[in-house]
């Protein structure tokens, strides 16, 4: 979490590799490969912050999405300061 913005990735998910951003009422899906948002929708401050943190993580976001779908526990990644 980072500015009031939940992360989240969950096990039983669909492809392409993505993550879930909530920021108060609206949720978004992130594609980590193309990282744009491919779902739902973001103010465009949140969304910004949310698609800058993904390109700085996206390898760690991509071994998450891994891990997840193996059933293991996702590696915690630094939030934006």
């Amino acid at each position: 979490m980072f500015y009031g913005i939940l992360i989240q990735m969950f096990w039983d998910e669909h492809a392409p590799p993505h993550f879930h951003a909530t920021y108060g009422e609206f949720k978004a899906s992130v594609d980590i490969r193309g990282l744009c948002i491919s779902e739902g929708s973001l103010p465009r401050r949140a969304a910004q912050l949310v698609l800058d943190w993904a390109e700085l993580h996206q390898a760690e976001l991509l071994a998450d999405w891994d891990l997840c779908q193996s059933k293991q526990q996702p590696k915690p990644i630094e939030p934006l300061r």
